[in-house]
């Protein structure tokens, strides 16, 4: 979430005991003693909130707040006014005022209408950037979905893929999602428009095999578990490809090279795959994308069943960071359509934890607890614990953990 809070105010010493005062609520506080000083600083997309005293020489708060909101009309501004001044506290919020306090005010006042304005703002900001990549037509950031630099890696990766034109090996754990990678790739390529054909390749004969290759002419034809192809169905790939006129992508869980040595997999036809590779990572990996995965899938879930989505807890994304996911973004999203339905996990989905899962869980209770005694202040409780601030702030991100929720 977004921490930064542009604090204008022409009273030097007001100015600077408000901007300690955000600051010891660890916001990223940018003070200025005019609307002049401020102006440049205030543009669309600007990654935080404003608040501002209304009564400054020259260009008041109220000229501030019209130009902010003629910059971006979503853009939170928090004005100050005078003590006992209700007109201008109605004028204020008639002229479009996310709120308004009295000076002088309390810290804990202003510190809580702040973190509200940069949760509303946090929500508009992601929300446009999810409209954006849906607004680009890429398959890549519209269906994996991540915060990771691992996530930011797969979409990349698939991107290049899709541009080359050649032929590509998918590899992931169970349940990792090799075929919605496989069809990402299709879509973004060149042949988007054409066939996209998904089949086992398991027990697949070469005529059978033949027959899907000739289908998906000018498209991409996707073989999942490519190393249970039968041997004779491998040359006759090998044949096919000669031939041209599809694209082949092929998904495996297994080490391909490994099955080349074994003598199991044809190596010429590993050897044209490995060309082009795209590994998908694991879950355990990238645990800060859990929540991120676990969110969008419980939305759709919800969505589908016509239900409202019930709330995600922070102890719930403790306990869902907390495992290993073994199956993946497959189990993921089956925990979460029984999250959704209000159907719970099942009984012995806590049993079998292992010693690193069970210390994460009780590190997670603790900091949520820290925090919890110390209202939502991360340095208070990273002082309870005993921790250095960035180990703190660190382990927060590690269990996906906003201090902003406790306050």
């Amino acid at each position: 979430m977004t921490r930064r809070v542009l604090l204008v105010d022409d009273d030097a010493a007001v100015r600077e005991a408000l901007g300690q005062t955000l600051e010891l609520a660890d916001l990223d506080a940018v003070t200025a003693g005019s609307f002049v000083e401020c102006k440049e600083l205030i543009e669309p997309g600007f990654e935080g909130v404003v608040v501002s005293d209304i009564r400054m020489p020259g260009r008041d708060g109220f000229h501030l707040l019209d130009y902010a909101h003629r910059q971006d009309p979503e853009l939170p501004v928090i004005l100050l006014t005078g003590e006992g001044d209700i007109p201008m506290a109605v004028r204020a919020m008639a002229a479009g005022a996310f709120d308004f306090l009295e000076k002088p005010c309390a810290p804990g006042d202003l510190t809580a209408v702040v973190e509200r304005a940069l949760r509303t703002r946090t929500l508009v900001l992601e929300n446009r950037r999810l409209k954006a990549q849906l607004e680009t037509g890429d398959a890549a950031a519209r269906m994996l979905f991540g915060i990771s630099r691992k996530a930011d890696g797969l979409r990349a990766r698939c991107r290049v893929a899709a541009r080359a034109g050649t032929d590509v090996l998918i590899s992931g754990a169970p349940g990792s999602g090799i075929s919605k990678v496989a069809e990402v790739v299709h879509l973004c390529s060149n042949r988007s428009k054409a066939a996209f054909e998904k089949r086992s390749a398991a027990g697949l004969g070469r005529a059978t095999l033949a027959e899907f290759w000739r289908g998906c002419a000018g498209g991409t034809l996707f073989l999942d578990e490519i190393c249970q192809l039968p041997k004779d169905s491998q040359l006759a790939l090998i044949d096919l490809l000669d031939e041209g006129g599809a694209r082949l992508v092929a998904g495996t869980v297994r080490d391909l090279a490994r099955e080349v040595e074994s003598g199991a997999f044809s190596a010429e036809l590993f050897y044209r795959l490995e060309v082009m590779q795209i590994h998908i990572p694991a879950l355990a990996e990238r645990p800060e994308d859990i929540p991120v995965l676990f969110r969008h899938y419980v939305a759709q879930a919800a969505e589908q069943a016509g239900l409202e989505p019930p709330e995600i807890t922070d102890e719930v994304v403790s306990g869902l960071i907390a495992r290993d996911w073994p199956g993946n973004t497959r189990a993921l999203m089956s925990a979460a359509m029984r999250f959704a339905l209000g159907l719970g996990e099942s009984e012995d989905a806590g049993e079998g934890l292992g010693l690193a899962e069970r210390l994460a869980q009780v590190e997670c209770s603790l900091l949520v607890e820290a925090l919890r005694r110390t209202n939502g202040q991360a340095s208070a409780a990273a002082q309870v614990l005993k921790l250095p601030r960035k180990t703190f702030y660190d382990k927060l991100a590690k269990y996906g953990i906003r201090a902003e929720d406790y306050r």
